[in-house]
C-alpha cells in the first residue's frame, strides 16, 4: 500500500485526532509501519503557520513546538519542493486553484505518484488526482 500524501487541513485532523477525518481514517493512518509514514508536502507547514497567523486555526502549542512535533520524522515524510514539483504546479490548469498550496499540494501528488488525503471539494472534483481512502486503504 502507498501511503497518502495528506492534505494541510487533513495533516492537522490527523494530529488533532479530529473527527471530521473519521475514525476508519484515524486508525489506518496510525496504524501505517514506520516505513509507510504518510507524506507531507513542506508547503503545509507555511499553510498552516498563515493559518494560525491570521486567526483562522487554533493550536494546543505555541506555533513552532506544534509543527516541531507535528511534521516530526516518526509521524510524516516531509517532501520538499523540488524542480519538478514547481514545474508540474506551473503547469496545472488556471481553471484549478489559484491556492499555491494546494497547487504545490496536487503537482507533489502528481509528480512522485501519490494519492492524496484530502476533503477538499475543488481539489477532488479537478480529478488531477487519485483519492486515498482508509476503507480500502487503497488509493481510488
Amino acid at each position: 500500500m502507498t501511503p497518502p500524501l495528506l492534505d494541510t487541513h487533513a495533516w492537522i485532523w490527523w494530529v488533532d485526532q479530529d473527527r471530521r477525518l473519521g475514525s476508519a481514517t484515524i486508525a489506518a493512518l496510525d496504524a501505517l509501519p514506520r516505513d509507510q509514514r504518510p507524506f507531507l508536502a513542506d508547503i503545509s507547514l507555511w499553510e498552516v503557520s498563515m493559518l494560525v497567523e491570521r486567526g483562522r486555526l487554533e493550536l494546543d502549542l505555541p506555533l513552532s513546538d506544534w509543527l516541531e512535533a507535528a511534521a516530526h520524522p516518526r509521524s510524516v515524510q516531509l517532501v520538499p519542493i523540488s524542480p519538478a514539483i514547481a514545474a508540474e504546479a506551473a503547469a496545472l490548469p488556471e481553471s484549478f486553484h489559484r491556492d499555491p498550496a494546494d497547487r504545490l499540494i496536487v503537482a507533489t501528488s502528481r509528480v512522485l505518484k501519490l494519492p492524496v488525503l484530502t476533503h477538499d471539494r475543488l481539489v477532488i472534483r479537478s480529478r488531477l488526482i487519485t483519492r486515498w481512502r482508509a476503507s480500502s486503504a487503497r488509493p481510488s
